[in-house]
């Protein structure tokens, strides 16, 4: 016991004594040692190395997991050591949406059909964020992690050290100073020699620290690099997914500029989509259709035609279709080549080809 009293006095002077050094230096009343210039490039560094690291660090996260309430609860999840929950993320949840809406209008009518696709290019995009999420994770969030809560840790650790060694030494060198007695100046450099040799040590080992910290900015540019090849093999398979299913959709009978009779002059950037049906086998007599088609508008008269898909009519001078009806065609001299005049009993309206199967 009287042992700890002793060192807890001893520890309580050398603290009292350093602040009391830490005064009188910013008041410019007691000497203070400078690091030496590559000491303090190097210290500098750290800082920055820090700073730019925790920055990084949280704006991926933020790029990674936009809701902030989700980062609070993973943050949680991550220190209570329990593992995440299971959730849907936004490209997912607008999957099954899509999916589930086009089950309700129905899978054999285009749209449901094609909101169904459209869902299951939703639920890869998902997928495929998952992929980016956890190997962003793994090879960029947690080496930089890494760094800040372990290496750098460690180097404030020994900053703190030679700060007080420091002080140690500049105590002992005011002490020297203020020495008169023989007796006394002697006590006072051999205190020095020690304060010193001490200051040097531990210079020497965050010297060491803080120039790992190149070693550092080499393995955070490989995990860059990583991050930037998860990144590009996400961005290639979403573009992958969406040109497959720009593909499919424009199999479907297109329902934009025909339908609305909208003009695409205004200016703004138009996509050109095939009209060709994809949902169900094409007509083996699909040739013999499209040459009755060129007859028919070449010709007067009238045909029999099955309706293939449903259409809403887009205005009042169209005819509203339902799928597998039969209605009576004809062409009208300077008609649009992609329409024919229908007629189902006493209603009358333009029709699109497309959506039609003449019949013998």
């Amino acid at each position: 016991m009287d042992f700890n009293v002793k060192r807890l006095a001893a520890d309580a002077g050398t603290l009292f004594s350093r602040a009391v050094q830490f005064t009188e230096e910013k008041f410019g009343q007691a000497e203070k040692t400078e690091l030496d210039a590559h000491l303090e490039n190097l210290l500098t560094r750290a800082e920055t190395t820090k700073h730019w690291t925790e920055k990084i660090l949280k704006q991926t996260e933020v790029l990674l997991q936009p809701n902030p309430n989700v980062r609070i609860e993973e943050f949680l999840y991550e220190k209570l050591d329990k593992k995440v929950p299971t959730r849907m993320n936004n490209h997912e949840l607008l999957g099954q949406s899509m999916i589930d809406s086009g089950n309700e209008f129905g899978p054999g009518t285009a749209y449901g059909n094609a909101l169904i696709k459209c869902g299951e290019t939703e639920n890869q995009i998902g997928g495929a964020e998952r992929e980016l999420i956890q190997s962003s994770a793994i090879n960029f969030l947690t080496p930089f992690r890494n760094f800040l809560e372990g290496d750098f840790k460690t180097i404030l650790k020994e900053r703190k050290l030679l700060q007080n060694k420091r002080l140690d030494l500049d105590a002992a060198k005011t002490k020297l100073k203020k020495a008169k007695m023989a007796d006394a100046r002697a006590l006072a450099e051999q205190d020095l020699k020690m304060t010193q040799s001490e200051f040097d040590r531990q210079a020497e080992i965050t010297r060491l620290l803080l120039e790992g910290i190149s070693s550092t900015h080499a393995h955070h540019l490989r995990c860059l690099n990583d991050f930037v090849e998860a990144q590009m093999t996400y961005y290639a398979q979403c573009y992958q997914y969406m040109v497959d299913l720009q593909k499919q959709l424009g199999n479907f009978p297109s329902a934009f500029s025909p339908n609305n009779n909208q003009s695409t002059a205004s200016g703004a950037a138009s996509i050109s989509v095939p009209i060709l049906p994809l949902s169900g086998p094409l007509p083996a007599n699909t040739a013999n259709a499209s040459s009755g088609f060129t007859e028919l508008q070449n010709f007067s008269g009238s045909r029999k035609a099955r309706v293939l898909y449903d259409y809403d009519a887009a205005g009042s001078n169209e005819l509203s279709l339902l799928a597998d009806e039969v209605i009576m065609v004809s062409s009208v001299p300077g008609m649009d080549s992609d329409w024919l005049m229908g007629e189902r009993g006493n209603q009358k309206g333009k029709v699109p080809i497309t959506y039609l199967e003449l019949l013998n």
